[in-house]
């Protein structure tokens, strides 16, 4: 039985990049939305830990490939290979959005063209997070092959990118009120708890002959629990300010994005730990 935690490259990747997607998402509307042009280069600003971040979660990539020379290798086969293909699309995610962060923070970005662009990155980052999950629908490893990956992934976007996005507002003291992204991420976790339950019930379905899915993670409800007391006490920073119609505080957000992303990441450490090859056969 592994953890998952040996995957720990891919982990981060997963998460970073999802939780750097949605961020993008959510701040980009307020940006789209915000007539002062002092607040919308202060939110522009604030974006700089999204692409540090993004760039951390490649640099975890880069380690898991053994080498990085090999990062190149694995373009050969785009449009053929689902990896190539998350790869490829995490790389222009990165660029296009990154880029237009560059000269946006030069001043040099027309207002009509930064807008389109914008728009463009957000788009970007949906199909980065698609072309994750297209990695792991592998019809020979039965506990990912199934729609749950594709929730989960998707999941990590809404919990961690909001939250992310919501600390980034407040640092550029921005306007954001933050309730129905807030109702969302309530949403979202209430989905997540859905999702582990069912899940759990399918393992308990899936056999080779040679394995029990059950049997991969025996603590696998004991860590999700965890999982979800870490994630819903990371949403609690923020909730709590905005049930109390304050203001949440800088030092809160940060506090509840380290709960939530931690929340994420042993959750997807659990995904990887539940990897089984399906052998001579498969019933579930």
């Amino acid at each position: 039985m592994e953890s998952g935690w040996h995957e720990w490259p891919l982990v981060i990747f997963t998460v970073f990049g999802q939780c750097v997607a949605g961020a993008l998402i959510v701040m980009g509307f307020v940006w789209f939305n915000e007539k002062d042009e002092a607040v919308k280069a202060r939110i522009v600003r604030s974006m700089f830990f999204l692409w540090l971040v993004m760039g951390i979660g490649f640099m975890a990539s880069v380690l898991h490939l053994g080498s990085p020379l090999r990062a190149f290798n694995s373009l050969n086969r785009v449009g053929a290979s689902a990896l190539s293909n998350e790869i490829a699309a995490g790389s222009i995610f990165f660029a296009v959005g990154g880029f237009w962060w560059l000269v946006s923070v030069l001043g040099k970005m027309p207002p009509a063209l930064g807008k389109i662009w914008l728009l463009i990155g957000q788009i970007l980052g949906i199909v980065f997070v698609w072309a994750m999950t297209r990695v792991y629908q592998i019809d020979t490893v039965p506990t990912w092959y199934t729609g749950y990956t594709t929730l989960a992934f998707f999941l990590t976007l809404v919990l961690g990118g909001t939250l992310f996005a919501a600390l980034l507002l407040r640092l550029a003291k921005a306007t954001f009120k933050g309730s129905l992204a807030a109702s969302v991420s309530v949403l979202a976790l209430l989905v997540c708890v859905a999702v582990i339950v069912l899940q759990s019930n399918d393992l308990a379905t899936i056999h080779s002959s040679v394995q029990q899915a059950s049997e991969l993670l025996p603590d696998y409800g004991t860590w999700q629990i965890w999982r979800i007391a870490l994630i819903a006490a990371g949403l609690g920073c923020w909730l709590c300010p905005l049930i109390r119609r304050q203001e949440p505080k800088i030092p809160g957000l940060f506090a509840g994005v380290v709960l939530v992303v931690l929340g994420e990441l042993m959750g997807r450490g659990l995904f990887y730990g539940m990897h089984m090859t399906a052998g001579l056969a498969i019933a579930g």
